[in-house]
């Protein structure tokens, strides 16, 4: 096991993982900015090194400054969290070639994965359905309309690294595909250093399921059941949940086992999110494949029971799946989580300011994920997540319920937030009833207050 884990990351995130480490008796080292000195996570590590300025190239992206810090730790690995460094190969790399242990999949699944169209390749030879799409767009706007005209207006731009929903741009015609594709190169080669983009067809209001999967050193893959992600806004997911709402359980199982199959066949050895479009028209399809923690991934520890950053880390050590999980892993209840932001709750735009006022709720079943404090400021070098709210209950009416009161008692004062929408779409009728899809935000905005 790991004596010494640097945490390449901030906030909540990083909050997590040292409380994990804590438990599991690893110490700990933080990173942080000079925007994030007094960041609950920093007091809570063991060891705290700083990075450097405030916005990210100059400390949370500096891959000098990080691997620095991970020398001078002495640390024996490196947890990445999600975002930032999380899904970069060539940073797992050079954390490997270091003598440490990077947190994560390997470098080459990484890599894989990580290259939405290789990645769809690699899965449709392993049998499972992908989304209609196209090859890596070339230069030219003819080849981009030719692709659009063979997969069918409307089309989704995608980039080829893309994440988060960032850059993902809708064309409903050529005019606008010719308006938006030399906007989306340039956005994704200055946020993901890469400026290949694709085509995908758009399909309207589908339902986004994902599946969590976990795989050990030996190639041993499960996974731990499903998450809905259908409560989006501009693809950024606002509200999930497990299990999936109003979906056929064996239907769900079958294609979890599909999936966690394909990748032990690959040999995949670590955490990973497998994601997929679902509609009555063409059911489950594959998407893409997330190779690092879910933001979301307190909604399968809550109805698993598993601890999924302890598992990353077992596996990371060398752990076979015996030792990291239990056999079956239980599905017990419904859980559903919500995502705060400091945000205006109609436009989404962020909302920075200090927190006079930060209380977040506690009670039976419920989960509170944060990295801030009151007094805090939200600044606008990084994402104004302010916390993850996770009911967890004997179903789904019981979660939302609790889900609800949770939100309701939420004080929080200086910023902004989208707690609002929340609270709408937690007793939107079509929510309540599960009818799920990724246009339903849109709908909650349109209807009344």
């Amino acid at each position: 096991m790991f004596k010494k884990v640097l945490v390449a990351n901030r906030g909540a995130i990083a909050a997590r993982v040292i409380r994990c480490l804590r438990e599991m008796g690893i110490a700990s080292v933080a990173v942080y900015s000079e925007a994030d000195a007094q960041a609950p996570y920093v007091a809570e590590a063991d060891e705290a090194i700083a990075l450097g300025p405030a916005p990210v190239l100059d400390s949370y992206l500096n891959a000098e400054r990080v691997l620095g810090a991970l020398e001078a730790s002495g640390a024996d690995a490196l947890h990445p969290g999600y975002g930032f460094f999380a899904e970069n190969p060539d940073f797992a790399a050079r954390i490997e070639r270091a003598g440490c242990r990077f947190i994560g999949p390997a470098a080459r699944w990484i890599e894989a994965m990580g290259h939405k169209t290789n990645a769809r390749r690699l899965m449709e030879s392993l049998g499972l359905p992908v989304s209609v799409a196209s090859g890596v767009l070339g230069e030219g706007i003819e080849a981009a309309i030719a692709e659009a005209r063979r997969i069918g207006f409307p089309v989704l731009i995608k980039a080829v690294r893309g994440g988060g929903g960032i850059g993902m741009t809708r064309a409903d015609d050529e005019i606008a595909l010719a308006r938006n594709l030399d906007r989306a190169r340039a956005l994704a080669a200055r946020t993901f250093g890469d400026s290949e983009l694709y085509l995908e067809r758009l399909v309207e209001r589908p339902r986004h399921v994902e599946f969590q999967v976990l795989g050990d050193a030996s190639g041993d893959v499960r996974h731990l059941y499903e998450r809905d992600c259908s409560i989006q806004r501009r693809h950024q997911k606002l509200i999930e949940e497990a299990p999936a709402p109003g979906l056929d359980r064996a239907f769900l199982d079958a294609t979890a086992a599909r999936m966690s199959g394909a990748l032990a066949r690959l040999g995949y050895d670590n955490i990973g999110t497998v994601e997929t479009l679902h509609d009555a028209e063409s059911g489950v399809r594959f998407l893409e494949m997330n190779t690092r923690l879910q933001v979301e991934h307190a909604v399968t520890e809550a109805v698993s029971g598993v601890d999924l950053v302890r598992a990353q880390i077992l596996a990371a050590a060398g752990a076979r799946m015996a030792e990291i999980l239990p056999d079956p892993v239980p599905l017990q209840g419904h859980a559903i989580e919500a995502r705060v932001y400091a945000e205006d709750p109609v436009r989404f735009l962020p909302s920075p300011g200090t927190l006079r006022t930060f209380r977040p709720p506690k009670g039976d079943g419920v989960r509170v994920e944060t990295g801030t404090r009151e007094g805090a400021a939200v600044t606008p070098f990084y994402d104004p997540l302010l916390a993850k709210v996770v009911a967890h209950g004997r179903d789904r009416t019981e979660a939302i319920g609790s889900l609800r009161r949770a939100l309701d008692g939420f004080a929080v004062e200086g910023v902004k937030t989208n707690i609002p929408f929340l609270l709408r779409a937690l007793r939107h009728p079509p929510f309540v009833a599960g009818d799920v899809h990724t246009g339903l935000a849109h709908d909650i905005l349109a209807g009344p207050p």
